[in-house]
């Protein structure tokens, strides 16, 4: 008897600690970020985080469909990170917001797409955490200026205009902080060119007719650093249109290089960095097919002949542009198996 009321209440306990539970449980929102289990293939047992946060050029839509592909595709375990509002819903301009940031801590590399971050100081040491563990980055577009915090806080040598650390982040690590817009924004696309030195390159393996409808960034990596791809500045937004004449293209800027870095720590970092990478962007297999072979690359693995970078489930982005994202949509609308819905509200 006295053991079936000691079963009794150690029930009752439980259901009463379940239930206290619960709220802080509900208060952590696990579904903040998306989390795509490896399906098969040589990236099984591998982490690649991703880290979407820019006003701009999409990140939350175009790095979940990168995300499926190196999961389904590929076997890699994929996690993305959103900035999140107050009431669960990704909000790019929530620039100080990066719930889930510990999974840095289990990245066997990193893929970032931010812009003009100002993440809190414990976000913030996740991200150097895994950058001084000499883990691998492959940086899009904007992530030449991913952070911004002024002349304040713990980690404002990191803030792309930093003057103790000459060009932050972007300048001192990826190899160029923001300069300027090359093509005329909106107005002139970028054609892909494979510099000739690096045609053999493993990271170019069946990578071709690069395109990319954001225009080329004015950008001068370090002499360490390998330029595999330079803008050619086009005289329209479309694929076949020709290139403008004069100084633009001569010389092209570079849009794709790399670099192998050894860092503060005494630990060495592969780097990609691209000015490439819009979600719109991220519709031309070729740049899609660069960025795969660099996730392989950055971890330490053979680059396939021909990686499978079709998508997994339909991909119809949204044109960059400020105040542009679908409004009041949350990690969970990025499943597997599920069309992106439209979003609600205007923009502002």
């Amino acid at each position: 008897m006295k053991l079936e009321n000691r079963s009794g209440a150690m029930k009752r306990n439980s259901i009463i600690l379940t239930l206290w539970l619960l709220p802080l449980l509900a208060g952590t929102r696990a579904a903040d970020w998306a989390v795509y289990e490896g399906k098969s293939g040589p990236g099984m047992g591998r982490h690649v985080v991703f880290l979407a946060g820019d006003e701009e050029y999409r990140s939350e839509e175009g790095l979940p469909m990168l995300a499926k592909i190196l999961s389904q595709r590929h076997g890699f375990k994929c996690t993305v990170l959103f900035p999140i509002d107050k009431d669960g819903a990704i909000d790019p301009n929530q620039r100080d917001r990066l719930p889930g940031a510990e999974a840095l801590n289990s990245a066997d590399a990193i893929v970032m797409l931010l812009r003009f971050r100002a993440w809190p100081d414990d976000a913030m040491k996740h991200f150097v955490d895994a950058y001084l563990a000499g883990k691998p980055i492959i940086a899009l577009r904007t992530s030449t200026h991913a952070f911004s915090f002024g002349n304040r806080g713990a980690y404002k040598q990191f803030s792309w205009d930093s003057a103790e650390w000459k060009g932050g982040f972007g300048k001192q690590v990826l190899g160029e902080t923001w300069v300027n817009h090359w093509g005329a924004h909106k107005h002139e696309a970028t054609r892909g060119i494979i510099e000739p030195l690096a045609k053999d390159n493993p990271l170019l393996r069946a990578v071709k007719d690069i395109f990319a409808d954001t225009d080329a960034y004015e950008a001068y990596p370090p002499p360490d650093a390998k330029v595999l791809v330079r803008g050619q500045v086009l005289e329209g937004m479309n694929p076949t249109d020709p290139p403008v004449e004069g100084k633009k293209n001569n010389p092209m800027m570079p849009v794709v290089w790399t670099r192998q870095l050894k860092n503060q720590a005494g630990n060495e970092n592969k780097l990609l960095c691209t000015t490439m990478g819009a979600a719109t962007d991220l519709q031309n297999e070729g740049l899609r097919r660069l960025i795969v072979n660099a996730v392989y690359w950055g971890v330490g693995l053979d680059v396939p002949a021909k990686a499978d970078v079709a998508f997994v489930d339909p991909y119809k982005p949204t044109m960059y542009g400020f105040n542009g994202h679908r409004r009041g949509l949350t990690p969970a609308d990025h499943a597997l198996g599920k069309v992106l819905p439209a979003g609600t509200g205007p923009a502002p």
